[in-house]
């Protein structure tokens, strides 16, 4: 565990320290009041949810980008403290946050935090009638701005590289963009000696009754046999799932129900849960702090896809789950382990990101990827995105989308400002692969475990290797340090040709 390595730290470092707690303290209230509108804020609260979100967004951003935190930083640099130390990691990322904070004005803060807000309700009404026109302004609005934010923050080649730096630090659209190149090719050549073999599994398998109360039953079972802790924290329904921090000991899960397919729920929990395992691993004692917070998107996402695709569709994971699976849903006992387990892997080309296979997963980032650039950079008008979006789509997969529920507004990472975004989900996908095959290198009876229903193993280990470590190390470095190696796609592709063809 990181502990403090200054007995006295200098007095600007424990002036930072109080600062951070009351800015840590306003964002994670904006959170709470978040996740309120996710879930069960009434439709006439929205208005005044907004002035909510801009004032404490902009508290927190005055707060932090004040000079005499700026002062107290370079005080703190010039005590020379150790790199990877605890102090010396939150003081280097609090420089490069301030930095980047006191690029961009705080009335901007507050004006994007309104329409952010507004845009949300507006994407969901906009996907639940499929009629992108509902929306179109209010992400004509949020391009607009993010594209000033972009000019706020400077970038030296491409205005995309500013935006993901927010969520991938280091990582820029050209690099991203040499991964895809090298990555597509290699995806194309899997999918379709994978297409060939799940074709032999029968549409029919999954589909059946599957109350939503045993749902919900089942899936926190599941849930907390992996290590999630509800003491610090719950599972609730939306639109589209996420995972959300709103303080310490307060970690929110959410997910969506079919009660024609249980697997819709069971695996929107297990990877919102592998974000919540990461959460609750973060050292508890520097929460509100960069040694308490994780270190990327690519990492958090990570830790989703791991436990989701790595654990969850594994053949070991139903050897365990297979009986009781069958007390809460009596429809799965005419499935053996061996059938159920070729249902959860069947490779089927699909409309909806969240519900893809595992290999043509990242092809729908790269779409993303490459419509988002175009956006940032004007090359692409908010009017013409669904046509853009089904025409790459079906070029991509022979798929003709005929509804925008389909398409461009399934996702609601535009509604809230994401852009940039998209490219931590394959990187999370990359690093899944690389730290399970580690993982199982360095604990070779692992898989035996995991048919047991042991899970303390691999949950040990990611928290030593990766949720202790907080952002002591860059994302890049941690993967080094973990793996032997950077980001990289071999063991990803390992993966799914060993498994899938």
């Amino acid at each position: 565990m990181m502990t403090d390595t200054m007995t006295n730290p200098p007095a600007a470092y424990q002036k930072l320290l109080r600062r951070m707690r009351e800015v840590t303290c306003l964002k994670s209230t904006s959170c709470a009041l978040e996740w309120d509108q996710d879930t069960y804020m009434p439709p006439q609260a929205l208005a005044y949810r907004a002035e909510q979100l801009a004032y404490l967004r902009g508290r927190a951003h005055r707060l932090f980008a004040a000079r005499t935190v700026g002062a107290w930083i370079a005080e703190c640099e010039q005590q020379g403290l150790a790199p990877d130390s605890v102090e010396g990691a939150n003081v280097r990322e609090w420089r490069r946050q301030f930095e980047q904070a006191t690029k961009v004005p705080a009335a901007f803060v507050e004006k994007l935090e309104r329409v952010k807000a507004l845009a949300h309700e507006a994407w969901r009404a906009a996907r639940a009638q499929s009629k992108f026109e509902l929306f179109r302004p209010h992400l004509a609005k949020i391009v607009a701005l993010i594209r000033q934010k972009a000019d706020y923050l400077g970038y030296e080649v491409s205005p995309y590289d500013a935006l993901l730096e927010e969520y991938e630090p280091g990582a820029r659209a050209a690099g991203i963009a040499s991964l895809f190149a090298d990555l597509r090719p290699a995806i194309v050549s899997v999918l379709q000696p994978a297409l060939q073999k799940s074709a032999a599994v029968p549409d029919h398998w999954l589909p059946g009754a599957y109350p939503l109360a045993a749902q919900q039953l089942f899936n926190r079972r599941v849930a907390e046999a992996i290590g999630f802790d509800f003491a610090a924290g719950r599972i609730d329904t939306t639109t589209h799932p996420f995972c959300a921090t709103l303080g310490a000991g307060d970690c929110r899960l959410t997910t969506r129900y079919n009660e024609n397919d249980f697997t819709f729920s069971l695996f929107g929990v297990l990877h919102e849960a592998g974000h919540g395992l990461y959460e609750q691993g973060l050292p508890p004692e520097h929460f509100g702090r960069p040694a308490g917070a994780a270190v990327s998107l690519g990492i958090h996402e990570s830790q989703s896809r791991l436990w989701e695709n790595h654990v969850g569709r594994s053949r070991s994971f139903w050897e365990h789950w297979h009986p009781i699976a069958c007390e809460y849903f009596p429809d799965l006992q005419a499935l053996s382990v061996e059938q159920i387990h070729a249902g959860v892997n069947r490779v089927r080309l699909s409309f909806i990101r969240v519900e893809a296979d595992q290999v043509s997963y990242d092809l729908h980032i790269m779409l993303r990827f490459a419509l988002e650039l175009k956006l940032v950079t004007g090359q692409l008008a908010v009017a013409d995105v669904p046509g853009y979006w089904n025409e790459q789509f079906e070029q991509m997969s022979g798929l003709k989308v005929t509804k925008d529920a389909d398409g461009c507004l399934q996702d609601v990472h535009w509604s809230l400002g994401g852009i940039g975004y998209f490219p931590t989900y394959t990187l999370g996908n990359l690093n899944a692969a690389q730290l399970m095959q580690r993982a199982r290198q360095e604990h070779p009876s692992l898989n035996e475990e995991l048919g047991r229903g042991q899970y303390q193993t691999l949950l040990t280990w990611l928290r030593q290797k990766v949720h202790q470590a907080g952002s002591r190390y860059r994302p890049q470095e941690l993967m080094q340090r973990v793996t032997g190696e950077p980001t990289s796609i071999r063991a990803h592709l390992e993966h799914l040709r060993e498994k899938l063809t």
